[in-house]
């Protein structure tokens, strides 16, 4: 029985493209999302067998663990990752509050489910991956934009949280090479999800895509494109880098 391929955030926004996507690909999706009800919806649209749901808070160590030991108890362990459940905060007028106005609790909460989520399933993804032999071991974790250019649309604590999975990845491809499997990340842009929306209203769009070289918003569709790239075959000598999906809004 072959393994499964672990996509959190599963239920919503990106997450839920990418698994139908890598669904489509061939892959075995184990769908996790902090709701199990809305990822078994998730799972019931997948094409192909032996997909599953499970309700995840990436947060928690203990539910982090659980999930791998789960998956091997049943026969599919895990052999991918793609760490998409995100969170951003804005403040209870709307707007992205200023360094000087963020709480601690928003502080932390940020950093927990995104740059600590995404240690905490790369940690326990290498400890599971170290016993066994992984076939097409893959890891992606999501970044943003807003870490590569400080993010106007974004709050400090997003920022900061999405650039220590910048550097997260490059640590966890060197450690992980030696076992085969890629450590990468996907930079998304300004992309049509619920994130994008708490910030800009669709009649916005024409101008916040002035500011971009391909003139358009981006699509989820994108963002699961290049998650698919790397976790496929062609991008089996890829590790530690990051692919950005903005449409040009950022070039190096």
């Amino acid at each position: 029985m072959s393994g499964a391929c672990l996509v959190t955030g599963a239920a919503g926004g990106i997450g839920a493209f990418v698994g139908k996507r890598l669904a489509a690909d061939g892959f075995r999706i184990l769908a996790a999302d902090l709701s199990r009800d809305a990822a078994e919806r998730i799972v019931s649209s997948l094409p192909g067998q032996g997909h599953r749901a499970i309700g995840l808070d990436v947060a928690d160590e203990s539910a982090v663990r659980a999930a791998f030991a789960e998956a091997r108890d049943l026969g599919a362990p895990i052999d991918q990752v793609v760490a998409a459940a995100g969170i951003l905060l804005f403040a209870a007028n709307g707007e992205r509050p200023p360094i000087t106005e963020i709480t601690l609790d928003d502080w932390n909460l940020t950093q927990n489910v995104n740059s600590t989520g995404t240690f905490l399933l790369l940690r326990e993804y290498l400890r599971d991956a170290a016993g066994r032999q992984v076939a097409n071991g893959r890891f992606v974790g999501f970044a943003s934009v807003a870490a590569q250019l400080g993010g106007y649309r974004s709050s400090a604590a997003y920022i900061a949280s999405k650039g220590a999975v910048l550097a997260l990845v490059k640590a966890g491809a060197r450690e992980s090479a030696h076992l085969g499997i890629t450590v990468n990340a996907v930079a998304p842009g300004l992309i049509d999800a619920p994130m994008l929306r708490q910030s800009l209203a669709p009649e916005n769009d024409a101008m916040a895509a002035a500011n971009i070289p391909l003139n358009r918003i981006g699509t989820p569709e994108d963002v699961a494109g290049a998650v698919a790239f790397l976790m496929g075959r062609d991008a089996a000598y890829i590790t530690g880098a990051v692919i950005d999906v903005n449409g040009g809004y950022r070039m190096q």
